[in-house]
């Protein structure tokens, strides 16, 4: 089999890109100024040059099936880096404005890279250069790597490096509504979550147990946890929020990685309030960093404010005695 991109395959990948984060074949057309017959037609394509479907079509949405989720996420980080390289060439950056920003891998795809936009179109002369990672990093490694900056999602404490926390994160299980209806009684009643159902993220940040964001939630909502090793595990978030929204089992949601699904309807927060992580997104660099690094931090903390407002209308409320 031909697996080169042809005309034909990058068309039917970037309508199956655009249906995926949309949810939606008409919204999807909506976005790529093209018919939903189009759309549908050429995901159709995809599909068949596969051999394998991509979507569960159901009358309200459509779910990724988890192959359509493994190549949702490949084809959103690497449609990001293709318009962020672009966003780059299209100007002459300035020689004292050029960045290399490393980041972890789940937050740089679903949350940074469809805000960088704006951030190219309020500084055209900043050339930025994104890449994901989620390796704990320290000064000496920044200055032997060439890192300017880093945004990790972790407790902090870094010591010879300067970081400014940008934003806090909620935690909050999450399903998608065609396992909530398939399991009556489920919301607002965490014991009786079943250890097999809970997808797990392995890595929450270098150094986290494995099952350390699913432990603090049962902690600071009171409730006895189960056994941990029945559940699928997976070394992104992003991952096992995608298995969620393929219906395979309960996610603990990150704010910032879920909001966008919460508030299409691919996932269903399972209880009444939110608990506050011990980990946060924090933006870090070497002392005395170059004015590009200067941009992007207040730009990063304008974006987190901006976030902050929509997250509190969007999802459930934030328990403060958690």
């Amino acid at each position: 089999m031909d697996n080169r991109l042809s005309n034909s395959l990058l068309a039917w990948l970037r309508c199956f890109d655009a249906a995926a984060r949309q949810g939606s074949f008409t919204r999807a057309a909506a976005e790529l100024c093209i018919t939903q017959g189009a759309v549908s037609q050429q995901v159709k394509q995809l599909e068949n040059w596969l051999g394998r479907p991509l979507f569960l079509r159901t009358p309200r949405t459509l779910v990724p099936t988890p192959e359509g989720q493994w190549l949702a996420v490949v084809l959103r980080e690497s449609f990001g880096a293709i318009e962020g390289t672009l966003a780059q060439m299209r100007h002459v950056p300035d020689t004292h404005a050029a960045a290399t920003l490393s980041c972890s891998p789940s937050f740089a795809m679903q949350w940074l890279t469809p805000r960088l936009g704006g951030f190219f179109l309020q500084h055209p002369g900043v050339g930025l250069r994104v890449f994901g990672e989620f390796h704990r990093i320290d000064r000496t490694r920044m200055v032997r790597d060439g890192i300017e900056a880093a945004v990790r999602f972790d407790p902090g404490g870094y010591t010879d490096l300067e970081a400014t926390e940008f934003l806090d994160e909620w935690l909050l299980p999450v399903a998608s509504p065609a396992f909530v209806a398939a399991h009556p009684g489920l919301r607002d009643a965490p014991d009786r979550m079943r250890p097999e159902w809970l997808l797990h993220d392995g890595s929450a940040w270098e150094g986290a147990d494995t099952f350390e964001e699913w432990q603090h939630w049962f902690n600071a909502v009171g409730a006895t946890p189960p056994a941990w090793k029945a559940g699928p595990q997976f070394n992104l978030s992003q991952l096992a929020v995608g298995a969620a929204v393929a219906g395979q089992g309960i996610a603990m949601g990150r704010a910032a990685l879920v909001l966008e699904d919460v508030v299409a309807g691919r996932l269903l927060p399972l209880f009444s309030r939110c608990v506050p992580s011990r980990a946060h997104y924090s933006f870090v660099t070497a002392p005395q960093a170059g004015p590009a690094m200067a941009r992007v931090r207040e730009w990063l903390l304008d974006e987190g404010e901006r976030f902050r407002q929509v997250r509190a209308v969007s999802l459930p409320p934030r328990s403060e005695s958690a």
